[in-house]
């Protein structure tokens, strides 16, 4: 049997820029800083979470990922500090539009030192649920059909050369 050290590091920032936390769910024994291929200079700390990668919605406007985060305790966190800890931190990711980027990883073993990155993906928290055991945060794609605008830019000569002048562009 092969066991394949894999580890999510949550890099979370505000929606202006400014960095907020930084999470992984591989070491729970200790921070991990392998700053070389993570997008902060910060040590992750442990958070238990779950990343279920990204998914069509049903209209199939918009990509859907969620992080789940438990709602009941361990032997190490009682179960109304882990309430308190996991809800809290999902209620201010939707409340304040955090923007979480999520750095997939291959580890080694001891999961100390990062292999290789295998995906780096960018999301917004959009909505959270929760029940007895489970609370999950919707993230989704920072352009939404319906919710969000994307950003304006203009194309011009001098950044990508020559444009056509119409809209209708033919191959011959």
């Amino acid at each position: 049997m092969t066991v394949i050290a894999l580890t999510n590091f949550l890099t979370i920032t505000t929606a202006a820029g400014g960095r907020e936390y930084e999470f992984q769910n591989g070491r729970y024994d200790n921070t991990i800083s392998d700053n070389s291929k993570l997008p902060s200079t910060q040590p992750y700390k442990y958070l238990s979470f779950l990343y279920q990668g990204a998914a069509k919605n049903r209209s199939g406007d918009n990509l859907e990922a969620s992080l789940v985060l438990a709602n009941t305790g361990s032997r190490e966190v009682p179960t109304t500090a882990a309430n308190k800890l996991s809800m809290n931190y999902a209620k201010e990711a939707v409340e304040n539009k955090w923007h979480i980027e999520v750095t997939t990883c291959l580890m080694d073993a001891n999961f100390q030192t990062i292999q290789t990155v295998l995906t780096n993906e960018k999301w917004l928290a959009a909505t959270m649920s929760y029940d007895a055991e489970t609370i999950e945060v919707i993230l989704s794609s920072a352009i939404d059909a319906v919710g969000a605008n994307a950003v304006t830019r203009v194309l011009t000569s001098e950044q990508v050369g020559h444009l056509p002048v119409t809209g209708s562009l033919q191959n011959r």
